[in-house]
């Protein structure tokens, strides 16, 4: 199971942000988070147990969504809503035909979003988030785990080299909510990474984040593998809402 990665395949989420997260010195290095740290994961599980999902991200039974006008975008496993000039790319595994991620912008911020299988009736966002936290030390980068939005939010600083061959540092913001039967994970990049306390920043990727809805279905799959999802069926008003790349 390797989750901690926030790009895979043809996605090149960190490739896209380096240099812009490059050009912020200023900003302080975060404390490497420890894991194991009795009080630091007890206050980390505190924070997930306050968040409920009463406001989203939602699983399909929770939901009706032909009860209102909301214009949607059904990738199977997904149902996701666009926001005014959303531009979307797809990771797209072309021996299967299936979509693993989908990165989202609005131009200033981007976020990537993929779904994994999950225990029916447990969490794993606690062994998800230790996981991130070593592949972090692994890379020699830099975690620290604040409370967020969705319970506790880790907050990377991971070592790149640009495609001019100059080292850089990639910043990224990892949510985690876990539902029955799956995990979904946000990893949000570019200026709301860069300014994780200006909600101005941050206000899309939220609402998108918010705004999902599971369908996790009753195929039998291993806690920690990736769901995929379809290739949306776009139509001519939805084409007005989002841009839709394949990779």
């Amino acid at each position: 199971m390797d989750l901690g990665r926030s790009k895979g395949g043809d996605v090149n989420a960190e490739d896209t942000t380096a240099e812009q997260n490059a050009e912020n010195p200023s900003e302080k290095d975060e404390a490497a988070a420890p894991v194991g740290d009795v009080d630091e994961t007890q206050q980390w599980e505190a924070w997930d147990a306050a968040f409920t999902r009463e406001e989203g991200p939602f699983d399909i039974e929770e939901v009706d969504l032909d009860a209102d006008d909301v214009k949607r975008l059904d990738l199977g496993t997904l149902v996701v809503t666009p926001f005014d000039k959303m531009n979307l790319q797809l990771q797209v595994d072309k021996a299967k035909e299936k979509v693993q991620a989908l990165l989202i912008s609005d131009g200033a911020s981007a976020m990537e979003v993929a779904v994994f299988a999950g225990p029916t009736r447990a969490s794993m966002v606690s062994e998800v988030r230790d996981e991130i936290i070593r592949a972090t030390a692994d890379a020699k980068g830099r975690v620290s785990v604040v409370e967020g939005p969705f319970g506790a939010e880790l907050r990377r600083r991971l070592p790149v080299t640009t495609p001019e061959g100059k080292p850089a540092t990639h910043l990224s913001r990892t949510w985690l909510v876990g539902g029955p039967g799956w995990l979904l994970r946000g990893v949000v990049m570019g200026r709301a990474a860069l300014e994780p306390e200006n909600q101005e920043a941050d206000m899309a990727m939220w609402e998108f984040f918010t705004n999902v809805v599971v369908r996790r279905g009753q195929e039998p799959a291993v806690p920690g593998s990736v769901l995929t999802m379809e290739v949306p069926l776009v139509n001519a008003s939805q084409a007005n809402e989002a841009k839709v790349d394949e990779q």
